[in-house]
């Protein structure tokens, strides 16, 4: 009882709270010059997909080689419990399946750990929950169904902390590749007016285009593998809108699928897109920059005004306290 006792002391409590927020903001500022590029990384993952589209492709000619397709290790563990629970009938839809390649998890193993995690994380939450209420003493004086009912809550929350993580690694991805998008068509349109087929221009955006945005090299990587390998050109071009979910690389995928099948030119779809989607950034921008000064009121009311008001008025209060 003293550890615990120790533990829920108000003062400890606030002092880790402290400490954890200045840890963090110093984490914040010092993160842009400690991140290291992970590049390399990056471009080896989508090496190997690649050759993963090439095997899968040469296994659909040629049964018999289907079992030597190159696929990424999983790892049989993970595999056998999610297969063995049957997991991914329960807890997989076609959604999960493209918010995590949106996310960039592209791989099976990476389907498995995240149904693993889905699966395990409600109760690891629970049984932490059930510690730090019945066990630690905490909430003691609240009623028995109001600590029920954390506790559900503690372990609702478990079970949606992978689609969380999901949803913010993929909005970290399109915001990667929307920011890059309208340069990636200009050199896009550059390449194809000079005379450099689809493939050849999506090899050199990729390169072009790594240090900027990396989620936007790898998704052209990919498909410029897939328009490589599969047999239809409008299979590779709707998977990279489906990857990416973006309505501005789906329009654009859209005006490639229909120059290709009416044999249209591509330059002025292009030129016409690439302006579209810059315009729209630029309308971003503004509007981010019209709601600033209303978000900025409660801050400046709650922070600047007071110190403001005890600067003014400060020395003619001490002058008014040394006249009496």
């Amino acid at each position: 009882m003293e550890l615990a006792a120790k533990l829920t002391d108000p003062t400890l409590i606030i002092a880790v709270l402290v400490a954890i927020a200045v840890f963090a903001s110093f984490y914040t500022l010092a993160m842009p010059y400690l991140e290291r590029g992970d590049l390399g990384k990056r471009m080896k993952t989508v090496a190997l997909e690649r050759d993963m589209i090439r095997a899968r492709e040469r296994a659909a000619l040629n049964v018999n080689v289907g079992k030597g397709s190159l696929r990424q290790q999983k790892s049989q563990q993970v595999h056998q419990f999610v297969e063995r629970f049957n997991l991914r009938k329960a807890l997989v839809d076609e959604q999960t399946v493209n918010n995590l390649r949106a996310a960039g998890l592209r791989s099976q193993n990476a389907l498995n750990v995240f149904l693993l995690c889905r699966f395990l994380l409600p109760f690891l939450f629970l049984g932490l929950a059930i510690v730090w209420i019945f066990v630690l003493g905490n909430l003691g004086q609240k009623p028995m169904g109001t600590r029920i009912l954390a506790t559900t809550v503690i372990a609702y929350i478990g079970f949606y902390a992978p689609n969380l993580y999901v949803r913010n690694r993929k909005q970290k991805r399109q915001h990667s590749i929307k920011r890059a998008w309208p340069d990636a068509l200009d050199l896009i349109l550059i390449c194809v007016e000079s005379g450099i087929s689809m493939e050849a221009a999506m090899r050199r955006v990729s390169e072009e285009m790594a240090e900027q945005s990396p989620p936007l090299a790898e998704e052209m990587v990919l498909t410029m593998a897939e328009l490589s390998f599969l047999p239809d050109r409008r299979q590779a071009l709707e998977n990279l809108a489906n990857r990416t979910q973006l309505d501005q690389v789906k329009n654009v995928t859209q005006a490639l699928i229909q120059a290709d099948r009416y044999g249209t030119p591509v330059a002025q779809a292009l030129r016409v897109l690439a302006q579209e989607s810059r315009d729209e950034r630029m309308n971003e921008a503004e509007k981010k920059a019209a709601a600033l000064p209303p978000k900025l009121t409660v801050p400046m009311i709650l922070f600047f005004l007071p110190v403001l008001i005890a600067v003014i008025l400060g020395p003619a209060g001490i002058q008014v306290a040394d006249s009496f």
